[in-house]
């Protein structure tokens, strides 16, 4: 008989461990998936068009919350723990749930899920969310650019919607995003990359993303989220680390493994961070991958208008899971309001709205700080009703978009942009040179 199991997830590992190991092999059934961190996604159904011919009912999605009694209620046998940026000790915790609920527990690594590409593949990947990936992976791939390449950026999952629309999707320009009605969170992510001309998979079936990728690029981009590890085989593997939350590369899940597995570590935002934490942060790395290049970054700050800030009592927006799961109580936004002057940064929890509200009860660490939720067009509006109620002067805008294109912000407002700088030797443009080389021109 199959081995029934449930899958613990959030809407992303969890799908790509069941498209790649379970969804067609007979010696088990998958009876159930569990959701959390991602609002809204229990409650519907892996549909059987995604699901294959084993599923032809597709696959039922519940909240977590319900976990010992779907446990129960299925029999289960075997659950899969498929979610990323968690403590060590929370993963623990839920082993021995399910453990006492009489199922075994299990986590899979990269020869159970991970898929071997025909081009060459780099993973960008992190030991926490809110690192600085997406602007490492920006930087690669401007710097293979240079070099003679054509890349891809392949992104890590956020199918929040109609999932077998989202099966394979492809950025190359604005009108892509409006076309896929995406999120803040995803527009976050891929608006950069379109600015740089660079192209953006991202989806449900990661297979069939990387096969659409290989036919027009050179080299594939693996652009992590949260700290998840990479769903491909990696010729190089470049993780971020973050001074400012020194300790957590070696206690969350799996961002450890990440650590434990680079290539190349990039220490980001040393302009900031205290310097003993950026010590701290070298010497964590050295005890876990002692092999590994390091490489220390800047995330230097630019606004339009430093002056404007000066004096004003502001609203600060920051990149949403930054803050939330990824347990940052500010970012860029709230840098750039304390650098350039600003008389007070306004605390927006006394006018936030409906799931807003709910996300500061969830996350009561997120601090005077508002995060960009907007994981679909209710969540967008309260973040619109909450900043139009806010009692300040001007917005600072920490996110990597223009959020004025999905919402509308009636009050005065800058937007805080960041890149990545390395400092020092070697460089990324030094270790791919020497991997990779510049692109033979054809004869």
């Amino acid at each position: 008989m199959p081995t029934r199991t449930l899958i613990m997830g959030a809407a992303g590992r969890d799908f790509h461990n069941f498209n790649v190991y379970f969804r067609d092999n007979q010696d088990y059934e998958v009876v159930a998936f569990t959701a959390t961190q991602i609002p809204d996604i229990e409650g519907r159904t892996y549909p059987p068009q995604l699901a294959g011919k084993l599923y032809p009912k597709g696959i039922p999605i519940f909240a977590e919350t319900d976990l010992l009694k779907l446990i129960k209620k299925y029999k289960v046998e075997q659950v899969i723990f498929a979610y990323s940026d968690v403590p060590h000790e929370m993963v623990m915790h839920k082993a021995s749930m399910v453990l006492a609920a009489g199922a075994d527990f299990r986590l899979m690594g990269e020869h159970s899920t991970q898929v071997k590409s025909t081009k060459p593949v780099i993973s960008i990947c992190a030991v926490r969310t809110g690192s600085g990936k997406s602007q490492t992976t920006r930087r690669v791939s401007l710097i293979l650019r240079d070099m003679g390449y054509k890349v891809a950026a392949i992104r890590h999952p956020m199918p929040y919607g109609d999932l077998v629309k989202q099966e394979v999707q492809r950025y190359a320009t604005y009108k892509d995003l409006d076309r896929y009605d995406t999120t803040i969170e995803e527009r976050e992510e891929y608006e950069p990359h379109i600015d740089n001309g660079v192209i953006v998979y991202a989806g449900v079936d990661y297979t069939k993303i990387l096969r659409a990728a290989e036919k027009e690029v050179d080299i594939i981009l693996w652009d992590g989220g949260n700290n998840d590890f990479s769903f491909y085989v990696s010729d190089l593997k470049i993780v971020v680390a973050d001074p400012h939350r020194p300790g957590h590369e070696s206690t969350y899940h799996p961002g450890e493994m990440n650590a434990r597995n680079a290539d190349v570590i990039v220490i980001n935002k040393v302009d900031t961070a205290d310097p003993q934490a950026v010590i701290r942060v070298r010497e964590n790395l050295r005890m876990l991958n002692p092999g590994a290049t390091v490489i220390e970054a800047a995330s230097p700050l630019f606004v339009d208008d430093p002056a404007a800030i000066f004096g004003k009592r502001v609203l600060v927006i920051e990149d949403g899971p930054t803050l939330t799961h990824g347990e940052m109580a500010y970012g860029a936004g709230f840098v750039a309001a304390k650098r350039f002057g600003a008389k007070e940064i306004v605390d927006p929890r006394p006018f936030a709205v409906r799931s807003i509200a709910a996300t500061f009860q969830k996350y009561p660490k997120t601090g005077p700080i508002l995060p960009a939720m907007g994981y679909g067009a209710a969540q967008m509006k309260d973040l619109e009703a909450t900043i139009r109620k806010a009692d300040v002067d001007l917005v600072i805008i920490g996110t990597p978009i223009d959020l004025t294109r999905v919402i509308t912000i009636s009050k005065p407002h800058q937007r805080v942009r960041y890149e990545l700088q390395e400092i020092g030797k070697p460089t990324l443009e030094d270790i791919l040179m020497a991997k990779f080389g510049k692109k033979s021109k054809k004869k």
